[in-house]
């Protein structure tokens, strides 16, 4: 569709658009406008030009600093803008290079776009905001009617003897997996084992990946937050106190079973969407107090097995729509042994 040198092109869009995802990963969890004031150091306020707005190279000719304050800039800039530009120059060489396919090139590079804010979101907050998980069902959705409109077999999938709409399918399979992971952890260990947000996340990647790919995009998570995780523990420093914040206090207190249900119903008929827009809906059903930002608490520290699980979902579901055609071929072949079928 496109000559192969083209790729550069995907790469710089696909940078510029990591720029813009450092502001969202910036503003959005401290409730500020992502589009005013414009660009500036966070350091002396300097207004950003053009030489500093060029993706990747401006920050790298800088040197890692700001030109008008000479105050180091995070590297996180940088490698947003990377990981960003190198997804949608793989996406562009698979759908528009060796491929034909723009609405998925479309489709994925947003995709991955989404997952890598959320990603840096929850790495710096440990959340990851309901509005982000929002856009990512409203992707999968929007594909899926494009599928359907096409008359395209991949827009269903059989559940049960019935044809289901794939995204919906695949978000009722993210939410459930994930919220037995929640369940099973309240129940055995009497804590939270995992953020709702990693619940709704995953909903939004079984909505835009549909019910295979995400399932191995889910398992694809587990493993690799369980290696990381593992050793994230392994090498915290050793003096550091074994007793999370709030627990010394006497002050923390695990969910119920009951408002976990509740939850999990909600995010099925996906109430959390309709709570964006209606605050009293919000605190109605999720018992969540209407507030004018979704600024988080500066004062609260993760204790040290705190794990932010939105980058390795983000992870595995990046890896699977990647080789998506190698992993389903590997599962497939899997099944077929393990269910004696040659």
């Amino acid at each position: 569709m496109f000559p192969e040198l083209s790729v550069i092109v995907g790469f710089f869009i696909g940078a510029a658009i990591g720029s813009f995802l450092n502001v969202v990963i910036y503003r959005l969890p401290k409730g500020m406008s992502l589009s005013h004031p414009p660009s500036h150091c966070p350091n002396c306020d300097h207004r950003l030009g053009i030489l500093d707005l060029f993706p990747i190279l401006s920050f790298l000719f800088s040197g890692a600093k700001c030109r008008h304050c000479n105050k180091n800039v995070s590297w996180r800039y940088f490698w947003v803008e990377m990981l960003t530009g190198s997804c949608w120059a793989v996406f562009w060489w698979q759908y528009l290079i060796a491929g034909s396919d723009p609405v998925r090139f479309f489709v994925l590079s947003v995709f991955a776009s989404i997952l890598i804010a959320a990603s840096f979101i929850d790495l710096r907050w440990y959340i990851i905001p309901e509005s982000i998980n929002a856009w990512l069902l409203v992707l999968g959705l929007g594909y899926n009617v494009y599928l359907i409109s096409q008359g395209l077999p991949a827009a269903w999938v059989e559940v049960g003897g019935i044809q289901v709409p794939s995204a919906v399918a695949g978000a009722i399979l993210g939410v459930g997996v994930y919220w037995l992971i929640a369940f099973f952890g309240l129940s055995l260990f009497k804590k939270d084992a995992l953020g709702h947000g990693d619940i709704l996340l995953a909903r939004g990647i079984g909505a835009v990946l549909f019910p295979m790919t995400a399932g191995i995009s889910f398992g694809l998570s587990v493993l690799v937050g369980t290696v990381f995780g593992i050793l994230q523990i392994a090498i915290r420093p050793k003096n550091e106190p074994e007793v999370e914040q709030g627990e010394e206090d006497g002050d923390y207190e695990p969910e119920t079973i009951g408002g976990l249900a509740k939850c999990g119903l909600g995010y099925l008929l996906w109430f959390d969407v309709i709570a964006l827009f209606s605050p009293k809906f919000d605190k109605a059903w999720f018992g969540v107090e209407p507030q004018t930002s979704e600024e988080p608490e500066e004062e609260w520290v993760p204790g040290s097995t705190h794990i932010p699980f939105g980058p390795y979902l983000a992870m595995g579901a990046l890896l699977a729509a990647i080789f998506q055609p190698q992993l389903t071929g590997l599962f497939e072949q899997y099944w077929k042994w393990a269910t004696g079928g040659g």
